[in-house]
């Protein structure tokens, strides 16, 4: 796989912690599971019984994705990087695929609960082309996550952080990525619905409620438009045990809302698993407004081609504060 300016970046920052971390703490370590985990449950669009298996992996190695169901094959067919610039489609969910056309759908909640948790390396192993729906939420993940613990690594954490602002714009549709400290989100929706409506929320990445009150927020479709999915062969695993479905001015599912603005809520939480896929923490302030998967992809991609917009620093003790940026290598 081609290699990004981040990854270059990266991984001699990587290398000279090496060199420099002998006889020092790390301050702000890496993370990633104490044990694999299992989980399975049915994909969303596919209607199939996935099973998807979690790794720990060593630091550096990122998210990747390996695909178990297409026999014996070279890696270079059947493993992802969870990045950016590997998004191959964003029209019901987000999608990453790699040059030989393997792909793995739906990861925006998986990648939002391992944001959400802090974790930075992982291998998973996933016998269908989508990851699981669950409950249509990540609460699922992080519950199944923190059953097994996490695990720090002997390296330190390395955050992207913004310095300029970077802005997508098409129609009322809006995605911004803005200089601030910590990691903050705002999001705004509107719906020709009497339900739904216009509903706006600001949530900060970095409070301990964050994981309770954004994570555990559900996918929400129309019940017309879950019927024409239906019919076109799409959508064959949403089910009110995975999806907020609204008919009219009325919540199908008998067990109603978990918050009264869910709808909202659950689009910072598609917001978090899409820019997760920048490969490292973000410190700034995303804003969205009517935004969904394809805005979320086109403003990181955006960010990332201005080299004057961002920098890799090396996060401190608390995770927020950071204690150094790191030095672009010259070309």
């Amino acid at each position: 796989m081609r290699r990004t300016e981040l990854d270059t970046v990266m991984l001699d920052e990587a290398r000279a912690q090496r060199r420099e971390r002998a006889g020092r703490a790390v301050a702000c370590p890496q993370m990633t599971l104490n044990a694999p985990v299992v989980l399975e449950g049915v994909g969303l669009h596919t209607g199939r019984m996935i099973r998807m298996d979690l790794h720990p992996a060593g630091a550096g190695f990122g998210i990747v994705f390996r695909r178990t169901d297409l026999g014996d094959v070279p890696a270079s067919v059947s493993d992802i990087t969870a990045r950016y610039d590997h998004v191959g489609d964003t029209m019901l969910s987000t999608v990453i695929c790699n040059e030989s056309g393997t792909s793995v759908g739906t990861v925006e909640h998986l990648m939002a609960a391992l944001s959400g948790l802090g974790i930075d390396n992982v291998f998973v192993e996933i016998n269908g082309p989508e990851v699981p729906i669950m409950d249509g939420s990540s609460q699922v993940f992080v519950e199944t996550i923190d059953a097994i613990g996490l695990k720090p690594l002997h390296a330190s954490r390395r955050a992207v952080r913004i310095l300029k602002p970077v802005v997508v714009q098409d129609g009322l549709k809006r995605a911004a990525l803005l200089p601030g400290e910590g990691f903050k989100l705002a999001f705004e929706i509107e719906f020709d619905n009497a339900v739904i409506g216009r509903q706006f929320i600001e949530a900060d990445f970095m409070s301990p409620t964050f994981r309770d009150e954004i994570l555990t927020a559900r996918t929400f479709g129309m019940l017309k438009d879950v019927e024409a999915m239906w019919a076109a062969g799409l959508g064959l695993g949403g089910s009110l045990e995975n999806t907020i479905v609204v008919d009219g001015d009325h919540v199908v599912n008998e067990d109603g809302l978990r918050f009264d603005d869910e709808f909202v809520r659950h689009k910072v939480l598609d917001a978090v698993g899409d820019l997760a896929l920048a490969g490292a923490p973000l410190i700034g302030r995303y804003e969205g407004t009517r935004a969904g998967h394809a805005m979320n992809n086109r403003v990181l991609r955006a960010l990332f081609a201005d080299r004057s917009a961002w920098e890799i620093v090396e996060l401190g003790a608390d995770g927020e504060e950071v204690s150094r940026p790191v030095a672009i290598p010259a070309e």
